[in-house]
């Protein structure tokens, strides 16, 4: 008997080493990652800085807990909320708490308003993590199915559409908060309109909403800015990140604005593991490359090669039914199932995902190369046309 739970479909390799955009299994075989731990290593496998201070901060101090001062914590707060806009910082150990975090804050704010049942606008199709709360929130049956009752408070409306919210907000009083991704990653690397957040923001703003953004997997420089909503001029009052906040080491954050954020008291919400020492100072290097080598310029960069040469090169594809996606997060939607695609993708030493079913993910490194690229564009188009060709019987 496996003694694992049986919650993964496991492909049948085990990686043992990495470096940078590349990962050797146990048979000494050698991958191409474009899928970076699903849009966690942006740095890559062993990255030497983050290697470092993950060793030097182990060989002093790994975990005291959050009833005393933790100066890597300060520090990255400090750092984050520069680079945000925003004012305060909580840290945990996932994107999933950190949304739950955020969550937590919308009902402290809508019982200062004296809202006792207070509703969120959430949206078709999301995902936000996968506790009682988040799975509530987002908006795959699949992921809710035997897990009822859920938790209620909860308005879901479809993706990159204003009118809809617009109705919401004519019909329903008690809305005290949209909580959203800037892009879908789960349901298949689903991007809205140019001006969608824009719009989203105004109405916040009209209807005295909190807007959340959930950048878990949009953040970091995934999309070619260092968070997402970078690319327009507004500001979230909520911003959950995590993913490749630490580069593979368990962290989370939630930021908020200043009337906000406020609004924990002690005893209102914490975490045993959040923001310790060493997780903190992997986030601390981590940050620290991004920022100094503006890796999300790399990522728009390198993004636009692989979207453009996919679309040119699967252009005329009677199977690909759309090629979409921002920066270094990309997908490729075909008419059919393709989870058995990965298979044969092991074998030709390129790694990659499938989400909702019928669409081809990739988040690469953010380290990624022309030569990397180029070496999915000859590999990946191949796998297409091979698993879509009518099997012989």
């Amino acid at each position: 008997m496996d003694r694992l739970m049986n919650v993964y479909k496991r492909l049948p390799v085990t990686f043992e080493r990495g470096e940078g955009v590349w990962l050797w299994d146990t048979e000494g075989n050698k991958y191409l990652d474009a899928l970076a731990g699903i849009a966690v290593c942006a740095l890559g496998h062993a990255h030497p800085a983050v290697t470092e201070a993950i060793q030097k901060q182990a060989s002093q101090l790994i975990h005291t807990c959050n009833l005393y001062q933790i100066s890597n914590q300060k520090t990255l707060a400090e750092i984050l909320c520069r680079l945000t806009g925003l004012d305060q910082a909580f840290f945990c150990n996932s994107g999933a708490e950190a949304v739950e975090a955020g969550l937590k804050l919308i009902r402290l704010y809508a019982h200062q308003k004296g809202i006792d049942a207070p509703q969120v606008i959430t949206l078709h199709n999301a995902f936000h993590g996968r506790t009682l709360a988040t799975i509530a929130a987002g908006g795959s049956e699949k992921a809710q199915a035997g897990f009822e009752p859920l938790m209620p408070g909860f308005i879901r409306v479809p993706f990159n559409d204003i009118a809809a919210l617009e109705n919401i907000a004519n019909t329903h009083k008690n809305i005290v908060a949209i909580l959203l991704e800037p892009i879908q990653g789960e349901s298949g690397i689903q991007v809205p309109h140019e001006d969608y957040l824009l719009k989203v923001r105004k109405l916040c703003d009209q209807q005295n909403w909190l807007m959340a953004l959930d950048e878990v997997q949009t953040g970091m420089g995934r999309t070619g800015h260092l968070f997402a909503y970078k690319a327009y001029s507004l500001l979230p009052d909520i911003l959950m990140v995590a993913k490749a906040l630490g580069n593979g080491v368990p962290i989370g954050a939630c930021l908020a604005k200043e009337s906000v954020a406020t609004l924990f008291k002690p005893g209102n919400h914490g975490s045993t593991f959040g923001g310790n020492p060493l997780a903190c100072a992997a986030a601390l290097a981590t940050l620290k490359e991004i920022e100094s080598n503006k890796l999300w310029e790399n990522a728009a960069k390198q993004g636009k090669m692989l979207l453009d040469g996919l679309k040119q090169k699967l252009k005329n594809h009677p199977h690909v039914k759309d090629i979409r996606g921002k920066g270094l997060m990309i997908g490729i939607e075909l008419d059919r199932p393709c989870r058995d695609i990965l298979g044969a993708a092991l074998e030709k030493r390129l790694l990659f995902t499938v989400s909702n079913e019928t669409v081809i993910r990739l988040l690469p490194p953010l380290i990624i190369a022309d030569q990397e690229i180029k070496q999915i564009l000859e590999i990946l188009p191949e796998l297409i046309d091979r698993f879509t060709q009518p099997k012989k019987p």
